[in-house]
């Protein structure tokens, strides 16, 4: 699988599903490896999930640092740096955020959440599928419930058996759509968090589909024949 090949597939999830905004591809660029040269570097910091919302709005390619990530818990997450203490501790979202009755009902919560090691990533790279100039680890596809239903059944067209998620509406764009993708190699779907929607504008009616490039061949193929 090449770029080029990429570049095809992208067209062809926004025809087949009729999706308004492209699908984005994600990479996480290991420490000690080198950023794709060509690749031009994000000139503001935002969030990861404001950062995929640019790529596939406005199609444009870039990479991102640690630095450029305003949100520590996503960055975190994925690799860049450290996840904050007080997210460990499940006192953020149990304190600050209040998405949770106890104390310990957050920190189960935040010890489930999928994370990279601290200082293991380098890079995030992001591109709309069909304009990336680099094989994505994760193509994320945004859409209602219909066209996530029909992505579903275009990932089951091959092989059968049935499509098993987790989430928990936190950390949807960073830790369920690109960590857990990544590390576990399988579809995922997320409906969102607090951050993502508010910062990212992600709307009511959207959720996220996570899928390995390893995948990807067989979901756009499946595609073609669930939507002619």
């Amino acid at each position: 699988m090449d770029a080029n090949e990429m570049n095809r597939y992208g067209p062809e999830l926004i025809k087949h599903l009729k999706i308004r905004t492209s699908a984005v591809a994600v990479k996480l660029i290991p420490q000690g490896d080198e950023i794709p040269e060509g690749i031009k570097r994000a000139d503001e910091g935002m969030t990861h999930c404001q950062f995929v919302n640019k790529a596939r709005r406005t199609r444009e390619e870039f990479y991102t640092l640690n630095e450029n990530h305003m949100c520590k818990i996503g960055a975190g997450a994925m690799g860049l740096g450290a996840i904050p203490e007080d997210l460990l501790s499940g006192e953020l979202y149990y304190k600050e955020f209040e998405l949770f009755s106890t104390l310990g009902a957050s920190r189960r919560t935040v010890e489930m959440i999928p994370t990279l090691p601290p200082d293991s990533t380098k890079a995030v790279l992001y591109s709309p599928l069909e304009k990336t100039s680099f094989i994505p680890d994760v193509v994320l596809v945004f859409g209602n419930p219909k066209q996530m239903m029909l992505l579903t059944q275009a990932a089951m067209y091959k092989t059968g058996g049935r499509l098993e998620v987790s989430f928990a509406g936190t950390q949807s764009v960073c830790s369920d759509g690109v960590v857990q993708i990544h590390k576990e190699g399988k579809i995922g779907v997320t409906v969102g968090c607090t951050g993502s929607r508010a910062y990212a504008t992600l709307t009511d009616e959207e959720m996220i589909m996570g899928i390995p490039i390893e995948l990807l061949a067989d979901v756009v193929s499946g595609l073609r024949q669930i939507c002619p």
